[in-house]
């Protein structure tokens, strides 16, 4: 066994854990991430509005993903169907 797999099997029961507790609370990591937000922003005095924002969301995000690991598509919205038969000639 390789050094990364090695990594990889001692870490798979942690990344479950972080998925578990995640699921179980993460209403209150994203009321520390929207808390955390608006002290750097009024910190920097909205002079970085925009870049809080966006790192907000991706962090949101990247809960969402580890909250909801074994659905796909955190929206509920379906994967677009893949269209049966040869593809269109050009």
């Amino acid at each position: 066994m390789g050094l990364l797999d090695n990594v990889k099997a001692r870490l798979g029961p942690a990344r479950d854990r972080v998925s578990d507790l995640a699921g179980r609370h993460g209403d209150k990591v994203q009321h520390g991430i929207d808390r955390a937000a608006r002290a750097v922003d009024e910190r920097t005095k909205g002079n970085y509005t925009d870049r809080i924002h966006a790192g907000t969301g991706k962090a949101k995000q990247a809960m969402d993903r580890l909250a909801h690991k074994e659905e796909p598509h955190v929206s509920g919205a379906k994967p677009p169907a893949r269209p049966e038969g040869p593809p269109p000639a050009s």
